[in-house]
């Protein structure tokens, strides 16, 4: 398995930066620093392009969320119509339709325990 991809990151940019501080003008594995910057480019550019989408992607999120907000505020206005409709309802099959359920097919909440269950066991 590889490294974490910022593990790499900090390897290869540790790397150029001591190369360019102490020995700029050295060649090693037969590559000068600008030789071996250009081979590193890619990189930094595909991390550069994935800080910028992930940026994006969560300025995305956050106007879908705002924007959501004021969409389940315009349902709830509607789903509260449709309750009051007096040929609609809450009994309605519109209402239904729409995911919720309806006056008559919900379940009363109610629940008394048998005998059995009340008595202590000893």
């Amino acid at each position: 398995m590889g490294n974490a991809p910022k593990t790499d990151y900090e390897r290869i940019t540790r790397a150029a930066i001591a190369w360019e501080t102490l020995r700029p003008r050295k060649s090693f594995a037969g590559m000068t620093l600008e030789k071996y910057n250009s081979l590193i480019a890619p990189s930094l550019t595909a991390r550069a392009t994935i800080a910028r989408l992930e940026n994006e992607l969560s300025a995305a999120q956050s106007q879908r969320d705002d924007a959501d907000r004021v969409s389940l505020d315009a349902l709830q206005l509607v789903v509260n119509s449709i309750k009051g409709d007096a040929e609609e309802g809450e009994d309605g099959e519109l209402y239904e339709a729409m995911g919720y359920v309806r006056k008559s097919e919900r379940k009363s909440g109610l629940h008394r325990a048998s005998k059995t269950d009340a008595t202590p066991t000893k």
